[in-house]
């Protein structure tokens, strides 16, 4: 049974999430657009416009981290037309310079259809505040 659009989506947020762990660049490369309009903001991190600037990043990060494990929560995905986004909650188990971390951020990934596949266009990860300051739930 082929997958709906939908699936097909968070799928293709989950194949992020493992390319992530893998620390591979090269399949980092191949899961990104590499058009101008791309954009990416890691937590603590300023904007970064276009791939090269985002590919550096990636080298950055992959250099100075020694393993990363993902468990993702609340995975909410939704289409418009050539574009999908999904909103989910990162729980990273991380290991770098010997130091073992536990963290939880919040994530928006937006992917646009190119080709038959679902390319990312934009990640941006915020560390979760305390509390719920919207009083929702």
């Amino acid at each position: 049974m082929e997958p709906t659009e939908s699936e097909g989506l968070v799928e293709a947020n989950a194949r992020f999430y493992r390319v992530f762990e893998s620390q591979d660049l090269e399949r980092m490369d191949a899961i990104w657009s590499h058009r101008d309009h791309v954009r990416c903001v890691h937590p603590g991190w300023c904007l970064l416009a276009g791939w090269e600037a985002i590919r550096g990043s990636w080298e950055a990060i992959f250099k100075n981290s020694t393993e990363m494990r993902f468990s993702l929560g609340d995975v909410h995905a939704h289409l418009e037309g050539g574009l999908g986004w999904v909103t989910c909650t990162e729980n990273i188990l991380s290991e770098a310079r010997g130091n073992i971390s536990v963290t939880s951020m919040l994530a928006t990934n937006i992917f646009e259809r190119s080709g038959g596949e679902w390319l990312m266009v934009h990640h941006h990860a915020s560390h979760v505040l305390a509390g719920d300051p919207a009083g929702q739930s």
